[in-house]
């Protein structure tokens, strides 16, 4: 009975995939208005028991927002860990792996799915994915994965690369009001590390054809993907443990560079030697006006480092600590090279009937009038690093 219920569904997937999977009956553009919003989320990375502050989480950034498009960066389930205590109907059963068993494994991924996109698909609002480490370690292979995806109508996610690893890779271009492609959208498939070589020089040559399209001009894009490049770690400056925003990595203490980033971040990233082969492809091919990442969770900042945006943005899995958050960008027909970029934190929850979205603001760190403010100012700083270290080791 089972064998036949699996051939079922695959036959399933199958026709949904055959029927809905069409990028062009989605097709992107700007609105009347010379709008068009982008809705980031990162990190739902839920079970077929979802948590309910996650489904809530998703349904109030729709609505907020009312997004032309949404970009979901990654690890929409979780493989297997225990932890989710109270947040949702079945505690300690968090994890969509049957062991041995694909079948029970791909049925769990599909439910667990279905919370994070039912909202979308319900509004009619095309969605994108980027696959995230957590998927890929579910142990369901893509090509699966694009049969789950494209099973919905809204879902724009395809496969455009054809690399010989079959990562998800694709771009999405939204038109202006003359028919042409005015803005690009890359995704990228980071699968457990990072964007390979073979990746990279899908990108190029498919950049290389927008720009001869745009008679020789690159298309203005910005690029998803889950894992981060190394390059927000150009955001961080060397500073002493007494600081405000002091953060201990790799045995140096650094901050957020207020001069050039803002937002909050919980960890820090190292400061390298040299760009990431992924930033030096951007740079060539010059098109590329921000890249914006997921996978760390608890990271919500923004910073330009040699003329290209970088953002880390929140998850939202409530198994783990917050803060959790979302990004939105707004884009304009008339000055695509000037979009606002907004980030806004999941306040209150479900249970306590207080849940809102709230937009994040960011001050510069505190100047102090004298050594006594600052002595205090510094203890505090300490102690909310040792903090934030404990709360890493059991996240």
């Amino acid at each position: 009975m089972k064998k036949l219920a699996s051939i079922l569904f695959a036959v399933s997937l199958v026709f949904s995939f055959c029927v809905f999977a069409n990028a062009d009956d989605n097709e992107l553009k700007f609105g009347a208005d010379g709008k068009f919003t982008v809705l980031q989320i990162s990190d739902p990375q839920d079970d077929h028991y979802p948590a309910y502050d996650m489904v809530n989480f998703v349904k109030l950034a729709i609505e907020q927002t009312n997004p032309d498009l949404i970009v979901f960066t990654g690890d929409i389930v979780e493989d297997n860990r225990a932890g989710d205590i109270g947040i949702d109907g079945q505690s300690f059963r968090e994890g969509v792996v049957a062991d041995g068993d694909y079948y029970q494994t791909l049925m769990n991924v599909t439910k667990a799915c279905e919370a994070v996109f039912a909202e979308a698909e319900e509004r009619g609002i095309p969605f994108a994915v980027c696959q995230g480490n957590n998927d890929y370690k579910s142990g369901v292979t893509n090509e699966d994965w694009l049969k789950i995806y494209n099973s919905y109508e809204s879902s724009l996610t395809v496969d455009e690369s054809d690399d010989e690893g079959g990562r998800i890779d694709f771009n999405l271009e939204i038109k202006g009001s003359d028919g042409k492609t005015a803005f690009n959208i890359w995704m990228m498939d980071t699968g457990t590390g990072s964007v390979t070589e073979e990746q990279l020089e899908w990108y190029k040559s498919e950049s290389a054809a927008l720009k001869a399209e745009n008679g020789g001009q690159p298309v203005p894009s910005i690029l998803f993907q889950h894992i981060p490049t190394s390059d927000p770690g150009f955001l961080f400056e060397e500073c002493k443990i007494t600081d405000e925003g002091a953060r201990l990595v790799d045995g140096k203490i650094l901050r957020l560079n207020k001069e050039i980033a803002n937002g909050y971040n919980a960890s820090a990233f190292t400061i390298p030697e040299d760009t990431s082969s992924d930033f030096k492809a951007w740079k060539e091919c010059g098109d590329i006006l921000g890249a914006y990442f997921g996978h760390w969770h608890t990271e919500g900042f923004t910073g330009t480092y040699d003329g290209i945006e970088l953002g880390m943005t929140y998850g939202c899995e409530f198994a783990k600590t917050g803060p959790y958050g979302i990004r939105v960008f707004t884009m304009y027909e008339n000055d695509v090279e000037n979009f606002d970029n907004e980030i806004y934190t999941y306040e209150g929850g479900v249970r306590t009937g207080d849940a809102r979205f709230e937009l994040q603001t960011d001050e510069p760190y505190a100047v102090y009038d004298n050594e006594i403010e600052a002595f205090f100012a510094g203890i505090k700083n300490i102690a909310e690093l040792l903090m934030l270290q404990i709360k890493n080791i059991f996240a």
